[in-house]
């Protein structure tokens, strides 16, 4: 059985991968299979396609069903590597680009946050993504108030760190982190347009 943590996170995952879901087009628009779901009367039927129906339709029993087909999505986002995952964190890409303030929204409106190693593994996963993509991804640390100490976004000092050579450098001028498709890390302006990769 599925986690709730786990559940919230693959079906943010899967919402964030749909085609239109980083548009602002509401909820109610991207319903799981099965559901009839208006804005009025929430959700109308549940029932997933798919699934027969088990004697009483207990709420329990739409539980169920929802946790099976979740984790079989979970499974084939693996197989078909859109999705990677490390230390119980799930991290995806829409495969789009943006400069680092917007990709921190985009991936708070998905229902994660932006990408931020905290170990090899977790370094490891994000860079799966920046080598297929070719391209490379901000990461969720910047410099703190002291010019050239960095820090994550919620003030945390970083135990792991994968600087490149030389790096960090530009104190105070460069305050946000990418990383290469090496998996190492460079600080950054963030007004440069870099890969989407978020962490559920």
């Amino acid at each position: 059985m599925l986690s709730p943590q786990m559940f919230h996170r693959l079906l943010a995952v899967a919402l964030f991968l749909l085609p239109g879901s980083t548009q602002g087009n509401p909820a109610y628009k991207f319903p799981v299979p099965g559901f009839r779901i208006s804005p009025e009367k929430g959700i109308a039927q549940g029932f997933i396609s798919g699934f027969k129906s088990l004697p009483g339709k207990e709420t329990g029993d739409v539980i169920l069903q929802i946790e099976d087909r979740i984790s079989k999505l979970e499974r084939v986002l693996h197989l078909k590597e859109i999705i990677t995952a490390s230390e119980g964190k799930i991290f995806a890409t829409n495969g789009k680009t943006a400069d680092f303030h917007t990709t921190v929204k985009t991936c708070e409106e998905a229902g994660g946050s932006i990408a931020t190693p905290r170990n090899t593994g977790e370094n490891d996963a994000i860079l799966y993504f920046v080598k297929q993509f070719n391209r490379y991804a901000y990461l969720g640390i910047k410099e703190s108030l002291i010019p050239g100490k960095f820090q994550f976004l919620d003030g945390a000092e970083p135990s792991y760190t994968n600087w490149h050579s030389n790096e960090p450098s530009g104190k105070g001028e460069e305050e946000c982190v990418e990383m290469y498709t090496d998996g190492t890390w460079n600080n950054k302006k963030c007004n440069q347009n870099r890969l989407i990769v978020c962490q559920f």
